[in-house]
């Protein structure tokens, strides 16, 4: 049983001390728990709490303590509830009596939160690294293939010939995204909670701001309730991270279906596929159909945390430790499926004649006959009708735009010239030449941005 007995007089049933201990997930903390507390210890000298000699004891102590947990030689006990307590008892098994005086001037619930906040902002760093990472793969993978052509789609239906490497800029504008949401949310989780005490701060004279620099925290919490009961941070990361899936959700759909044979736009590598149980012939692509898969697990706990903290009065409450293993969750799901999809982007091959034969199937320039017919002074309107009938016409006589004789194209407009013939697929990527368009020139600008956005991220580092 837990040996925080206070008023109670007697331990809690073992049933409950199972029920409510969260040993077994956040054990996870126990470094952040001991640079925390390092660093309590070096203030709690500092400012003539305890003495240096008892605080050397102790950071001797709990050094000591990280290499048991690290070396796999530390024992869990899921009757010390925590990983706070766990740490805590060994230390006075190690140290004596002198290890009881490392809770001076704190309490578990501003020392949880700021364990949360450093393994929150060490999860943000590492995710930060792995987008940054995924950015290099697509732009890696649009610059080998800058001039291979494709059907964009909407409404997956063949719409108006693109460039692959802007389709695969889309995906580096999302992830931009993300970065920006990953970064804004790093600001309000480097805010350094501990002095807040139980709810109300403490009656030493600790210093707070020796605290933050110590621990790399850039601003101290400005209120001991808020400090205590914030979880708006780990709502943030779960946020970013659900429309961080969502956009490698969307890739990996676009993958399942370029990896099919209808589409046959791409060939997975081997590595990244798996075989039937009775289907020989066949190339799954399961790790982009679990990419999709997990996204779900990741909204679910986005959900599970909001509705947890919706009806919490201040400050804090036990329901809180329910956001430990989500957050957890969740942060491995994202660096897990962010670095898998960055070797399987790496390593996929582009099938361009199959792409490209894709882009001249079909009645994809429609909207360049009708600009044709607009730039010869028709109304738009007019010239959507027009090309409209023009398509059913084609259709009804089993024949491609470029297969149509101009007294056939006259039928439908006196404006169709012989230049009519020179819309085609390359002329209707080139004439899109505006900044965001896919004309082949912007296209190598977007790149030549994106490279840069990459080479400079690493250049910081």
């Amino acid at each position: 049983m837990s040996h925080i007995r206070g008023r109670l007089g007697k331990a809690a049933d073992k049933l409950v001390a199972e029920y409510t201990a969260s040993i077994s997930f956040d054990w996870r903390l126990y470094c952040h728990d001991i640079i925390g507390s390092i660093a309590h210890a070096r203030m709690l000298a500092k400012q003539g709490i305890i003495s240096e000699e008892e605080a050397e004891i102790i950071i001797r102590g709990l050094e000591s303590i990280g290499e048991e947990i690290e070396q796999g030689k530390f024992k869990f006990k899921p009757e010390l509830e925590d990983i706070h307590m766990s740490i805590e008892a060994r230390l006075i098994e190690k140290v004596g009596e002198v290890g009881g005086k490392l809770h001076t001037a704190r309490s578990r619930n501003d020392q949880v939160a700021l364990d949360l906040r450093l393994f929150a902002k060490e999860a943000i760093s590492k995710t930060l690294t792995k987008l940054r990472e995924f950015q290099q793969a697509l732009v890696s993978l649009a610059e080998a293939n800058k001039d291979v052509v494709m059907p964009g789609y909407t409404h997956l239906q063949p719409a108006q010939p693109v460039l692959l490497a802007h389709h695969l800029l889309a995906y580096f504008e999302m992830l931009q995204r993300d970065i920006d949401r990953f970064t804004d949310c790093l600001k309000r989780t480097d805010v350094m909670p501990l002095g807040s005490g139980a709810l109300a701060g403490v009656t030493y004279n600790i210093d707070r701001e020796f605290l933050a620099r110590e621990l790399g925290f850039s601003q101290i919490s400005q209120n001991s309730m808020d400090a205590v009961s914030d979880r708006d941070f780990v709502v943030e990361y779960e946020a970013a991270a659900s429309l961080c899936m969502m956009h490698l959700s969307r890739l990996a759909e676009e993958i399942i279906l370029w990896s099919s044979a209808e589409f046959d736009f791409i060939e997975l590598d081997e590595a990244y596929a798996t075989g039937s149980s009775i289907m020989p012939q066949k190339k799954n692509p399961d790790v982009a159909e679990l990419v999709r898969g997990k996204t779900g697990r990741v909204y679910g706990k986005l959900m599970a945390l909001l509705v947890t903290m919706k009806g919490l009065p201040l400050a804090y409450n036990r329901d809180m430790q329910e956001d430990k293993e989500g957050f957890f969750n969740t942060v491995d799901t994202l660096l897990s499926t962010l670095e898998v999809f960055i070797d399987m982007v790496n390593t996929l091959r582009v099938r361009a004649e199959n792409t490209g034969q894709a882009a001249n199937r079909g009645y994809i320039l429609a909207t360049d006959l009708s600009d044709y017919l607009v730039k010869k002074g028709e109304a738009f309107r007019t010239a959507h009708d027009i090309v409209g009938r023009l398509v059913s016409y084609a259709m009804e006589k089993g024949k491609s735009f470029s297969r149509l004789s101009l007294d056939e194209y006259k039928k439908f407009s006196p404006r169709f010239e012989d230049d009519v013939y020179l819309v085609t697929v390359e002329s209707s990527i080139a004439a899109r030449d505006i900044v965001g368009g896919t004309a082949p020139r912007q296209v190598e600008r977007a790149l030549a941005t994106a490279k840069k956005i990459v080479g400079d991220s690493i250049a910081e580092k």
